[in-house]
């Protein structure tokens, strides 16, 4: 099982498991992580190269916070809002 950085919603938002795979083999899996509760702080109106990981470390004050900005907007990967104009930003927690 891989190692999540201590800031991961992995690690205060989900649980490990053993589950037996398509080859019968018992192996460690993770549920999906929770959505955690996070209040809006306002929306940033993006420029040109302007990257999430950027936004995450200006707002948020971590580089590896981009995965907030997608669940404060309901998307499920990142990539479904890389391009949007306008990103809304949750509070630092």
């Amino acid at each position: 099982m891989s190692t999540f950085d201590r800031k991961s919603r992995y690690v205060l938002n989900a649980e490990t498991y053993t589950t037996t795979d398509a080859r019968g083999r018992t192996v460690a899996a993770l549920t999906p992580a929770e959505k955690p509760v996070q209040t809006p702080r306002g929306e940033h109106r993006r420029r040109d190269g302007q990257r999430l990981d950027h936004l995450a470390n200006f707002y948020l004050g971590d580089p590896f916070g981009f995965w907030r900005l997608a669940e404060h907007a309901d998307a499920m990967l990142p990539d479904a809002i890389a391009d949007t104009p306008v990103v809304a930003i949750p509070n630092r927690n």
